[in-house]
């Protein structure tokens, strides 16, 4: 039975526009952990430290719990349209709810790739009729769709494939990249491995079935290059850049004294797995860019702890376990991993490898910044109330039975994790209540302010 209370029903839960009270939680605030409650007025956080007369219709008695802004992964792959076998918005996000993830910003190499403003819209739309939480969709780069990403809108910002991909997503050409970072406005990002560098390594290990070699064959010089490839370009032409996945401790070490441009981010299976466990997973931890070491491991928490890589992550990539369990090389790359992030990530704050303050910043904070994304990533008068009350003390075992994705496996099958998420709240209305979801979609897209400068011109608002 959870500690925290309420006067409302039972699941399957209703969203009549509200005043909620949730009062005696630890809250997490920019300023740090404070005792408090938080009113919520309809889809707002309408006062932090409410006076006690104020009229509400629900009061939810948080004792023992911390509050935490809302979860905003901003590298997903939902799967939909093309896809939908693996995953699809209406199953995904209600993983997302389940692992106190508020909004998402999903990946364009669907089915067909979001290279348009029409095949934005048309995920936007999906995702307004089935999507349990808030959503967002990059613009997926080509050689030849300048005059798309140079006019599109209502997006975060633009995607590029340097490597790692296939068909028209795949942007290796110099000349190409040029034009893209010299000729756009959005914040960009990208898969960083040197197509060639992987190339050469898989004919060097042509034939092999062992998939330890993919961590060979996408190995740290392949990210090194691509990655210094990118910082390069951003640099030279002063656009907005953001390293996805970063998985190794060379990449770490190109991340700092890029003033306003550059940012980065870290994902659980980079951070958490290495090579040492491909004999107990196999193909279930293939992923693109592959695990390392353990060293790198090390290098990556530390580029954490000091803000080098400022945003934590998924890249949850699901596919089915009959699909992952073929043989290598024919096994696809990718893992799910978006209902347990928090989870994990607050098993490291029990263990004592990171704050909580912390976790909140680069999962919450940080990435609302690096998009732009208005009135989220805080817990603060006037802001969304996106909000996630965790149990720090609680203990579970992470089971593929009990997975919502779609996919329905985890590589941390049989994972004990202290810290789990109870109860999510999106746009003020609740969504997830410890194993029961709502039955209707509250979920809207995110807005994406890019006057405003980025991440570290706002860091101080």
């Amino acid at each position: 039975m959870s500690r925290a209370t309420t006067n409302r029903p039972s699941p399957p839960f209703v969203f009549p526009a509200m005043k909620t009270l949730i009062k005696n939680a630890q809250v997490v605030l920019p300023t740090g952990v404070e005792s408090t409650a938080i009113l919520i007025d309809g889809e707002r956080i309408a006062a932090i430290d409410p006076a006690g007369h104020t009229a509400v219709d629900e009061i939810v008695d948080a004792s023992g719990y911390h509050l935490l802004p809302g979860v905003i992964d901003d590298q997903v792959h939902f799967r939909e349209p093309g896809l939908t076998h693996k995953e699809d918005l209406a199953t995904a996000s209600r993983a997302c709810a389940k692992g106190g993830v508020t909004t998402y910003l999903e990946m364009p190499n669907t089915r067909p790739p979001a290279t348009t403003q029409a095949l934005l819209d048309a995920k936007l739309a999906l995702a307004a009729k089935n999507s349990l939480v808030n959503y967002g969709f990059y613009i997926g780069a080509t050689p030849d769709n300048i005059a798309d990403l140079r006019s599109a809108t209502n997006t975060p910002g633009i995607k590029i494939f340097i490597g790692s991909s296939t068909g028209d997503l795949l942007v290796d050409d110099q000349d190409d990249l040029e034009r893209i970072f010299s000729e756009t406005t959005l914040p960009i990002t990208a898969h960083c491995e040197d197509e060639t560098t992987v190339r050469e390594n898989a004919a060097r290990l042509a034939g092999t079935t062992d998939v330890a070699d993919h961590s060979r064959i996408r190995d740290h010089r392949a990210a090194r290059i691509a990655t210094q490839r990118a910082i390069d370009l951003a640099r030279r032409h002063q656009h907005r850049f953001h390293v996805l996945h970063v998985s190794t401790g060379t990449e770490t070490n190109l991340l700092a004294d890029h003033g306003t441009l550059i940012t980065a981010e870290a994902c659980p299976h980079h951070l958490l797995l290495s090579v040492d466990d491909y004999p107990r997973l196999g193909t279930l931890m293939q992923a693109n860019p592959s695990v390392k070491t353990k060293a790198d491991n090390r290098q990556l928490w530390q580029a954490l702890q000091d803000n080098r890589i400022q945003v934590l992550a998924t890249d949850h990539a699901p596919h089915t376990l009959e699909e992952k369990q073929q043989s290598y090389p024919q096994s696809p790359s990718g893992i799910p991993a978006i209902e347990n992030h928090l989870a994990l990530m607050l098993n490291e704050v029990h263990q004592g490898r990171i704050s909580l303050e912390r976790v909140v910043e680069a999962m919450c904070d940080a990435p609302a910044r690096v998009w732009d994304i208005v009135g989220k990533g805080r817990i603060a008068e006037g802001y969304d109330a996106d909000l996630v009350l965790v149990d720090l003390q609680q203990t579970k075992t992470i089971r593929n039975e009990e997975q919502i994705t779609k996919c329905g496996w985890s590589p941390w099958h049989g994972h004990n994790t202290t810290g789990w998420p109870v109860r999510t709240w999106v746009n003020g209305q609740e969504v997830y209540r410890e194993g029961q979801f709502a039955t209707s979609c509250a979920g809207k897209a995110a807005l994406f302010d890019h006057a405003r400068g980025g991440y570290w011109a706002t860091v101080n608002d």
